[in-house]
């Protein structure tokens, strides 16, 4: 069976940036970097996490936060410092960091970014929820630990190893939150059982020549009801979900060895290279064979810098 939620975690390319464990005692307050995805689960001990746009959310052990996009927050004590003034962290050893007072620690968490390499980050990043937060699901905690304890091992084939536990932890993450009360995007879309088989079929089948009238009778709908719950669950209409995923397709297809634009057409749906070229343009701003180029030589320059470095 086709699983949207997999096939976009897969595009997303997503990478571990950096992981440590952070102790805190006392009262504190810290402003992480928010320019990438961020993760953490609590290991022990209370805390509140403040995001633009969002409601407060308080942590407690065992409760796992996921922010998929760069966004300014704060994660604060229950009892914020005097004027709320941000605490400096202090680094106690490589890859452990202490906040607050000296002393035996009330609170633990261990603490990740992550970065996502496709072109369409913004594209999938919007249909995914703005903050995830997931409470007393170990799994999400084992995890996190098997990335922290692989980032600082430096054991053989470490890269493709986060890469595939980051992989899981995302999903596992996504998939917990997925129902009703999800916001707007394909976790919601994936909740809604008629739409999930709508969902599924364009994931599926990108070749198809898909309308209104098909995917509505996939969803077992009529045509306005499909397009309007298609709408306020996912959060676009459904032509719209489906350029983007086509889109989105054939970037990954153009960065690959040897694939021609008329093969990239054809596995996205498009009857003539021509066809594909005009929508390809007006979509992302190039042609595909720009587009290809660009790569191709930004790999070539990412090659020749490490080179230099090397020498």
């Amino acid at each position: 069976m086709n699983d949207p939620l997999a096939q976009m975690i897969g595009l997303l390319q997503p990478s571990a940036s950096f992981s440590k464990l952070v102790t805190a005692t006392g009262r504190w307050a810290v402003r992480p970097p928010g320019t990438q995805p961020f993760y953490a689960a609590v290991l022990d001990g209370d805390c509140e996490m403040s995001i633009t746009g969002c409601v407060p959310v308080r942590l407690c052990r065992g409760d796992f936060v996921l922010i998929p996009a760069a966004h300014d927050f704060t994660m604060v004590s229950l009892t914020p410092p005097p004027g709320g003034r941000l605490t400096e962290p202090a680094e106690l050893r490589p890859g452990v960091f202490h906040l607050g007072d000296p002393g035996v620690p009330d609170t633990r968490l261990l603490v990740g970014h992550c970065t996502f390499r496709s072109d369409d980050t913004a594209l999938l990043v919007s249909l995914l929820p703005k903050l995830v937060v997931v409470r007393g699901e170990r799994r999400l905690t084992t995890l996190v630990e098997l990335l922290s304890e692989e980032a600082r091992a430096g054991r053989p084939g470490r890269d493709v190893v986060l890469a595939r536990l980051l992989e899981v932890l995302l999903i596992e993450a996504f998939r917990a939150t997925t129902g009703p009360t999800a916001a707007p995007g394909l976790l919601r879309g994936l909740a809604d059982e008629r739409l999930a088989a709508a969902l599924r079929r364009m994931h599926g089948e990108p070749t198809r020549s898909w309308t209104i009238g098909d995917l509505a009778k996939e969803a077992a709908l009529s045509r306005s009801t499909f397009f309007e719950r298609f709408r306020r669950e996912v959060g676009v209409a459904p032509m719209e979900y489906l350029l983007g995923w086509r889109m989105a397709i054939a970037k990954d297809l153009l960065r690959g060895d040897s694939v021609s634009v008329g093969e990239v057409a054809r596995r996205v749906g498009y009857s003539s290279s021509s066809t594909f070229s005009v929508a390809f343009a007006r979509q992302v701003g190039i042609s595909p064979t720009t587009y290809a180029r660009q790569h191709e030589r930004a790999i070539a320059d990412s090659a020749a810098s490490t080179a230099s470095v090397l020498v």
